[in-house]
């Protein structure tokens, strides 16, 4: 289904914050941001999945549709996504963690893209050792410079495309999310020595 909205601008004017939408930025000042541009019922569970990878020490945003309504109702897709909060945090960060929702297509793999190829291959190594799927996206790439998770000081990030199963298995099993998390972090945190 196609977007109902090319830009925040667009959105903005025709939906409610507070009502239709919200946003959540935790920022930390850190090199790193997690985010969630399309929370809430858009992809549910990515923004609970960000703020657990972000944990008390990670700055963190979430773009959250508060209503439930078609995938493109409040879906501004990643390459156009210009909210001004957004856009201004990822801008201060070195490099950007994008955690969005994907259709179901037989696997549980997490698809992983985006510009930062070695903090993408990291984490998937990371995953794949802590038990989960993760493979390269070559459908949903995230290489565009435009990419929200690409708008860093560095121009790169990466980009986790997780299907409904796994999310709602992160979200419903503690230990899963814990794993899942940590992996992610140990991936950062392998970057941020280098």
């Amino acid at each position: 289904m196609a977007d109902r909205y090319r830009t925040f601008a667009e959105l903005a004017t025709n939906e409610r914050f507070g009502i239709d939408y919200r946003i959540r930025v935790k920022d930390l000042g850190t090199p790193f941001v997690i985010l969630a541009p399309h929370g809430g019922w858009i992809e549910p569970h990515t923004s609970e999945i960000a703020e657990a990878i972000a944990g008390t020490d990670l700055s963190f945003y979430a773009f959250e549709a508060l209503k439930s309504g078609p995938h493109g109702d409040l879906h501004v897709t990643s390459h156009r996504f210009d909210e001004p909060k957004a856009i201004n945090l990822v801008g201060r960060s070195r490099t950007a963690v994008a955690i969005h929702g994907r259709r179901n297509e037989g696997t549980e793999a997490v698809w992983l893209g985006g510009r930062a190829t070695a903090l993408r291959d990291a984490i998937g190594a990371c995953l794949r050792a802590a038990g989960f799927d993760a493979e390269p996206n070559t459908r949903l790439p995230g290489s565009d410079r435009a990419n929200i998770c690409n708008r860093t000081l560095s121009g790169e990030g990466a980009q986790l495309e997780l299907p409904p199963s796994l999310r709602r298995r992160l979200a419903s099993e503690a230990e899963s999310l814990q794993a899942f998390c940590e992996a992610v972090r140990k991936a950062l945190l392998s970057m941020a020595a280098t």
